[in-house]
């Protein structure tokens, strides 16, 4: 029996990718990919429908590299004061963690990101002004410049 034409809905492992258009056998499609909703047949209109929703997805992809793009423009700019106590020495107690800096951010420069978004390879432990790299998706960083300030000073916010 020759094999049937289906576009995947989802990623199968060793097929193909979401969207793509396969070659598969009717057994594999009936039994595998149809109860699973991994896959649709191929006819015109799934087809159509695929290309229109390729160019929705391309058009959002657009629009959300457009945004971190603005957003990492704003974040170049934007310095962030954190007032920490200190000890003896001038040491600090404690640290600051990525949480205190989206914290921070959310507060002095209204930009919300998820905390796991703040690559901080340890957390800062340091008076004075750090480069905080910020991933916002679609392959851009951002940087942020975050002062440990002592509790009793403040810092001038811009």
């Amino acid at each position: 029996m020759a094999n049937v034409s289906v576009i995947l809905q989802q990623d199968v492992p060793n097929l193909g990718h979401a969207g793509d258009v396969k070659q598969v056998s009717p057994g594999y499609l009936r039994n595998y990919l149809l109860p699973r909703g991994l896959a649709v047949e191929a006819s015109q209109s799934n087809l159509k429908n695929l290309t229109s929703n390729k160019r929705i997805r391309e058009a959002q992809a657009v629009r959300a590299k457009e945004s971190a793009d603005s957003l990492a423009r704003h974040l170049q700019g934007t310095t962030i004061a954190i007032p920490v106590r200190l000890g003896e020495q001038g040491r600090i107690y404690g640290s600051v963690t990525s949480k205190d800096i989206v914290d921070a951010l959310q507060q002095q420069a209204s930009v919300t990101v998820d905390r796991h978004d703040i690559e901080l390879k340890e957390p800062l432990k340091s008076i004075g002004v750090h480069s905080v790299p910020v991933k916002l998706g679609n392959g851009i960083e951002g940087h942020v410049q975050v002062e440990l300030v002592p509790e009793n000073q403040e810092a001038p916010v811009s």
